[in-house]
């Protein structure tokens, strides 16, 4: 026990400056579990993790203890919430079936003991649900598929020949890749009904309302053109009818009029389909100022939060969690590690605003949450690294936890995280009061934190 003790201080020594400067540093390994709480500034609640790697879905005290475990039977796609009424939504993937990130076979509504009260799927060649879902207040859920178009299709459709590849490694594995995947959003019922749809492929063309088939990634080493537009998540704005659509690979968010289906607004990339843009160079960002987005959230009062991830962004890889006003047409709030070392996820990622105004962020390529204030000068108050590797939680991740797919990823990874107050409705009348303690062994290390801030201070 002491050497264990004593191994993770060390390595809390290491991380201790980041909180108060947003400094970090590059650890081969590092704890577990809740790293940081400052209890008069977070907002306590309860945390819903449903981890890339494994099948369960954990929910978590402040303290990192699990208080619910829903025991699942498939790989999450990608991520959980709570329902109002105390059940769960959540993807599942029982196998890939396009050879880009983020498909899943289909979303489920469990009870709390993990029954399953409501589904729907997609089992087709032709088409794929992937990355997000939005329940809707009537009850029905909005969905992002990838639908298959040809090559000869895309062309037809006005794609220029030869920039779609024709086959990938993975195709021997049943996975298409000389084909063209444009996204849509389909709304289904309670029944599963198809009720409505809005296709990327019906606004093709140019100008600020149409989107540019010949627009693709400056870079050909991630997945090249196949998967065109690489949405990642959507939202409903009731007062305005209007969905948010965020894609990674256009480096935009877009304001969709449901009745109309007319993009109305768009931000983040202006050289997508404005010729007077300057796009970026191989050291300047030049008009862009969104690079690989993420989970693009309706705050109200004209703001949107944003997972900038800063993939691909010529000045550095960084990221951070950004507001963008409407009215004003720009970013007016952002939070980012002064270090890049300490916060940095290439691909998916999440934030969401807390009713106490606080931040939580997901950064996911390492399974870290942060919890930061909304103020001008950001202030870390809450930090987090998942510890499940598949279903089995470790206390200390180390460089052999690593994955092979490079940019950082670990095997913790997790896709989204949500906090949720005690008095949030679909927590009321729950049992939360059987804690399981992942370590009993292990020291705490937010207490040790407080502990060392308190010897420097002498």
């Amino acid at each position: 026990m002491k050497k264990l003790s004593m191994s993770c201080l060390l390595v809390l020594g290491l991380l201790t400056g980041y909180h108060q400067t947003s400094y970090a540093i590059e650890a081969l390994s590092t704890p577990t579990g809740t790293l940081y709480w400052n209890k008069e500034k977070a907002f306590n609640g309860y945390t819903i993790i449903s981890p890339n790697t494994g099948t369960n879905t954990y929910l978590i005290d402040m303290e990192g203890n699990v208080v619910h475990t829903w025991d699942t039977e498939y790989r999450p796609g990608l991520y959980a919430e709570i329902l109002p009424n105390g059940n769960i939504v959540r993807g599942y993937r029982t196998k890939d079936l396009v050879p880009f990130g983020g498909a899943y076979t289909g979303i489920q509504e469990l009870d709390w003991n993990g029954k399953v009260v409501w589904e729907f799927k997609i089992e087709s060649k032709d088409r794929t649900l992937h990355h997000c879902f939005k329940r809707l207040e009537n009850g029905n859920t909005l969905l992002l598929t990838w639908s298959r178009k040809t090559i000869a299709e895309a062309e037809k459709k006005g794609r220029m020949k030869g920039t779609i590849p024709a086959r990938d490694s993975r195709e021997d594995d049943g996975i298409k890749w000389g084909e063209f995947w444009p996204d849509s959003i389909i709304e289904v019922d309670k029944n599963g009904k198809e009720v409505w749809q809005w296709n990327m492929w019906d606004n093709i063309g140019e100008g600020n309302d149409k989107l540019n088939i010949n627009y693709f990634l400056p870079t050909d080493n991630y997945y090249r053109s196949s998967d065109w537009s690489h949405c990642n998540s959507l939202d409903y704005i009731p007062e305005t009818n209007q969905i948010i659509l965020c894609s990674r690979n256009f480096g935009e968010i877009f304001l969709i009029n449901k009745a109309t289906g007319k993009i109305e607004y768009r931000f983040g990339n202006p050289t997508t389909h404005n010729s007077k843009a300057i796009k970026p160079s191989w050291c300047q960002a030049g008009d862009q100022q969104l690079f690989g987005p993420h989970n693009a959230t309706w705050l109200g009062d004209n703001k949107i939060l944003i997972f900038d991830n800063g993939w691909q962004n010529p000045e550095k890889n960084r990221s951070r969690a950004v507001i963008f006003d409407i009215k004003q047409n720009k970013i007016i709030w952002e939070y980012k590690a002064v270090n890049m070392n300490g916060f940095y996820s290439a691909y998916q990622g999440a934030a969401q605003k807390l009713p106490n105004g606080n931040i939580l962020i997901t950064s996911t390529n390492t399974g870290h949450m942060i919890e930061v204030t909304c103020t001008d000068k950001p202030e870390v108050v809450w930090e987090y690294i998942s510890p499940w590797v598949g279903d089995t939680p470790r206390a200390l991740l180390t460089e052999e936890d690593g994955t092979n797919g490079g940019h950082n990823i670990m095997k913790n990874y997790t896709h989204r995280s949500y906090r949720y107050s005690s008095e949030y409705n679909g927590l009321i009348g729950k049992d939360l009061s059987q804690k399981k303690v992942l370590f009993p062994d292990a020291p705490k290390m937010y207490e040790l934190y407080t502990k060392l801030r308190a010897m420097e201070a002498k």
